[in-house]
């Protein structure tokens, strides 16, 4: 499925939507470009979740436990190049109890679980057919693609597009 997000407010909300229909144990990888909204998104899944503390850009701290009911584990996997990287910030062991989000996840952290939701954010660069986008458009819409792997995400696609 896929929901348009008009501004940062507009991302916020589609976090806080998204919100309602996670629970301890689910999987969320984000991706996109830097600056995409990646961040954005989980200050608002962590407001629709109830969780205490400020949620910034986790790009220096690799991992982030907000607590809340359930907790929400933000995690940035941009530097990490291995699957021993990923081994060593010991993911598994609050996967189930916890709403779990990797910023640059894809191809690295795939085997926590078979069940996840995959938010790829897409938003125009403002360059021309053929040339290097020279800067990425701060205020350009962006498109959110989620797909559900697994029967528990894909549930909350289905509750999403209703």
């Amino acid at each position: 499925m896929e929901l348009i997000a008009q501004s940062a407010d507009d991302m916020r909300r589609h976090g806080e939507r998204i919100a309602k229909h996670v629970e301890a144990g689910s999987l969320i990888m984000l991706s996109g470009p830097l600056g995409a909204g990646k961040t954005t998104f989980v200050q608002g899944l962590a407001a629709g979740l109830g969780v205490q503390g400020r949620v910034t850009s986790p790009t220096f701290v690799i991992s982030h436990v907000h607590r809340g009911n359930p907790d929400l584990v933000h995690v940035d996997a941009y530097r990490l190049e291995s699957l021993e990287d990923v081994d060593a910030l010991d993911l598994d062991t609050s996967l189930e109890e916890s709403v779990t989000v990797v910023e640059w996840g894809r191809g690295k952290t795939d085997a926590l679980s078979n069940d996840r939701l995959e938010i790829d954010i897409v938003r125009t660069t403002g360059a021309s057919e053929g040339e290097e986008p020279e800067d990425l458009l701060d205020d350009a819409p962006r498109t959110l693609h989620i797909t559900g792997t697994g029967p528990r995400s894909q549930a909350i696609v289905e509750a999403l597009g209703s």
